[in-house]
């Protein structure tokens, strides 16, 4: 069984054309807990100093590899959160967003947040996937 959006006519659509649902059901299969990512290479450089939409790029690509080598894959991913140091950037996430995940979208948590490990981060995200056996 695949991923499954919840939505209910009780509750107001994603606000602002976000890219996620009310909620999903997940399929049965291994959970996995993807750490909170940022916007850096392997090396540990920052990636995109100042460019919001580099940064989700990248830090969406360090997501896709965390579940990669659990064996899975980004439509795997059944919740994100997303942390980031100014609101304003929400419309240039989720065109970012739309172009990493298809429909049904993982269920989404977006928080502003006063600060991230390093100054030059603009956006953090973690992820649970559920990797069908």
């Amino acid at each position: 069984m695949p991923k499954k959006e919840i939505q209910s006519p009780n509750l107001p659509a994603p606000m602002r054309g976000g890219a996620f649902p009310s909620g999903v059901e997940a399929p049965s299969g291994r959970t996995v807990h993807v750490s909170g990512q940022v916007s850096m290479d392997a090396a540990g450089n920052v990636v995109g100093e100042g460019d919001i939409t580099l940064q989700t790029e990248t830090v969406l690509e360090n997501v896709k590899t965390v579940v990669e080598a659990a064996g899975g894959t980004l439509s795997d991913i059944v919740k994100v959160t997303v942390f980031i140091l100014d609101m304003d950037h929400y419309d240039e996430i989720h065109a970012v967003r739309r172009r990493y995940f298809e429909k049904p979208y993982p269920a989404s948590s977006m928080v502003q947040v006063s600060a991230l490990i390093d100054p030059r981060l603009l956006i953090e995200i973690e992820a649970v996937a559920v990797i069908e056996n």
